[in-house]
């Protein structure tokens, strides 16, 4: 197989490590050269992904922020031909979407919406690893869901990467749900952290705190971005929590231990719920 992927930040390093190891040839093609020239000498690209070769390619991964991977697909889409799979790697999918699928038909390129739900709280190639997706679940937004074909041909160009599920939806519903699972922590997660008393923490934290702050070590553009291209579900979300955190803050502020007692079991039991114990 041959594979291209275009940015080798985190995400894309990532995926050109995981393939490269499994033996497929990867070109890449990067805004900085000296990551594209280091990522050839390290072994992880064989080359570099060009208008010349693109439609060589059996799969592409844009591995981008949503706008740059727009802007990539618009200048691209003349190349690439009826080879290649492409699958952009982008964190919210509806401003993408909205965009490539036209674009991808006016081409005459296949394109599909796609998010791998891994990662760490540092980002750049040198932090990438092989086994970044080993076992975690990918998400695709199809420009139709009755392609089964194209389905299972995905399943298969993704298969090196090592994902332990592919789950298959609309952009709508991706970024309803990533506002929550993703988006959330990353904002509750960098606000925390400001607090005063975040300086003199040392010696008096343990998990709980490395668990929380975790996230607040992000990169500031490509999330502001993706903060604002699914503001709606963000500031929804958002406002359910400060809503609870007013209880909690309310019942405190009235020692009324029986409803900060309520509180917290109403929390526990939801865990519950939707976790397991």
């Amino acid at each position: 197989m041959k594979v291209g992927i275009v940015g080798l930040g985190l995400i894309g390093g990532s995926f050109a490590k995981a393939y490269h190891e499994a033996g497929h040839e990867v070109l890449a093609s990067n805004r900085s050269r000296s990551t594209l020239d280091f990522a050839v000498m390290s072994g992880a690209v064989d080359g570099e992904l060009t208008k010349e070769n693109i439609s060589e390619c059996d799969l592409i991964l844009v591995a981008i922020y949503p706008e740059a991977a727009i802007a990539y697909l618009e200048e691209m889409g003349p190349y690439i031909g009826k080879k290649p799979v492409v699958i952009d790697c982008c964190g919210t999918k509806r401003v993408v979407c909205a965009a490539c699928f036209p674009l991808a038909e006016r081409c005459g390129f296949t394109y599909l919406g796609g998010h791998p739900m891994a990662g760490t709280q540092y980002s750049g190639f040198k932090y990438a690893r092989t086994n970044m997706y080993r076992g975690a679940p990918m998400v695709i937004v199809p420009p139709r869901f009755d392609d089964i074909e194209l389905l299972g041909r995905v399943k298969e160009l993704l298969a090196p990467a090592g994902f332990g599920s592919i789950s298959v939806t609309t952009a709508e519903k991706h970024d309803e749900m990533i506002a929550f699972t993703s988006q959330m922590a990353h904002v509750v997660s960098n606000a925390y952290i400001k607090s005063p008393t975040a300086g003199v923490h040392k010696g008096f934290s343990a998990g709980s705190y490395k668990d929380m702050t975790r996230v607040a070590w992000l990169n500031p553009q490509m999330w502001a971005e993706l903060f604002l291209e699914n503001k709606d579900y963000l500031l929804r979300e958002l406002s359910v929590f400060i809503d609870n955190l007013n209880a909690y803050k309310t019942a405190m502020e009235a020692d009324d231990l029986p409803e900060l007692v309520r509180l917290l079991d109403e929390g526990k039991r939801r865990k519950e719920e939707v976790d397991g114990r």
